[in-house]
């Protein structure tokens, strides 16, 4: 059965846009890559003494199981130089499951809906683009309803690779 997964990507470690495009291309042995949002910049949540991050959604149709789906996305992570050494901490690409379908799964290694999903717009920002009407289904809210609730706070910016953040620290 086919079932559409969004998943959120992220990377602040050597070329962030080259590790992106690569995990994306990389997603597609895992299922079909219907959508992907822009390219946008971010400051760190939680652990902030580190680069600026460059994330975008993806919605991924699958046959995957939501637990075959993670292992896939842990193979992909592990396959372009994830290290797992500080948590929160600057990595090469990080792959969440935000989404799968209406399912709800909660064991110690997969929890989905992603549990912080709704409290980060590093996150809903770019699933807003690509899946506006998407609706989370323990909060019965769609992405936009979550977006506009979100405080002010968390800086995101639509990528421009000719005009780089002044913000912007390097890694």
């Amino acid at each position: 059965m086919l079932n559409i997964s969004y998943l959120s990507l992220g990377s602040n470690i050597g070329d962030r846009e080259a590790h992106l495009v690569e995990a994306i291309e990389s997603l597609k042995v895992l299922g079909n890559v219907a959508s992907v949002s822009s390219f946008y910049e971010t400051e760190p949540v939680d652990f902030t003494d580190q680069a600026l991050f460059l994330n975008c959604a993806v919605a991924l149709k699958t046959e995957l199981s939501p637990w075959d789906l993670m292992a896939g996305v842990l193979h992909i992570e592990r396959r372009l130089g994830r290290e797992r050494i500080q948590k929160k901490g600057p990595r090469t690409i990080d792959i969440d499951i935000l989404l799968y379908g209406d399912k709800v799964v909660d064991l110690p290694a997969l929890t989905v809906p992603h549990p912080a999903m709704a409290q980060r717009r590093f996150v809903l920002e770019p699933l807003a683009e690509i899946a506006p009407d998407a609706q989370h289904p323990v909060l019965r809210k769609t992405i936009v309803q979550m977006l506009k609730e979100l405080p002010a706070g968390q800086n995101v910016w639509k990528f421009c690779k000719t005009q780089p953040r002044s913000r912007r620290r390097e890694s």
